[in-house]
């Protein structure tokens, strides 16, 4: 008969991953609950998350090609250009031919889209508050996550 030190049970076997102890699900988890933390902040303009990103891009500066936005928002054209689309439907958006090089198309703010920054300039603050976080928290959170999303995607 086998001792006790020999059975299957007494083998010493590697912890299994803990769901709790992994950054990934934090990371995961805290993005689920800030769409949703937006999403009736967002109702308001009629926008969802992703037209948002975008429409925070055109507020920032615009016109901006369709590839720029693309790159600064991470979507690639098939996801961009039904958002777009959309946008555009929504009169916030106006997909024109550049003057200089037809082969580019530029993406403008309308004057009701301008209007949508206006409207959506507390947002932020809104998140910030609903959050429980101090301005410094949230700021080193975002700095931390970004440095991580860098070192990612180089390691690719």
């Amino acid at each position: 008969m086998p001792s006790s030190a020999e059975t299957p049970d007494a083998v010493t076997r590697p912890e299994a991953p803990r769901l709790d102890r992994q950054l990934c699900f934090a990371m995961y988890s805290a993005s689920r609950a800030a769409t949703a933390a937006y999403r009736p902040m967002l109702e308001e303009l009629g926008l969802t998350y992703p037209q948002y990103l975008a429409m925070m891009v055109l507020w920032e500066d615009q016109p901006r090609s369709v590839r720029d936005l693309g790159e600064e928002l991470g979507l690639d054209s098939g996801t961009l250009s039904p958002l777009l689309k959309r946008l555009e439907a929504l009169g916030f958006v106006e997909r024109r031919r550049s003057a200089e090089d037809e082969r580019r198309v530029e993406v403008f703010l309308t004057d009701a889209g301008a209007a949508l920054g206006a409207r959506a300039a507390g947002i932020p603050q809104r998140l910030a508050d609903a959050a429980g976080l101090s301005a410094a928290e949230l700021d080193q959170l975002r700095e931390t996550l970004t440095r991580l999303a860098a070192a990612l995607h180089a390691g690719h």
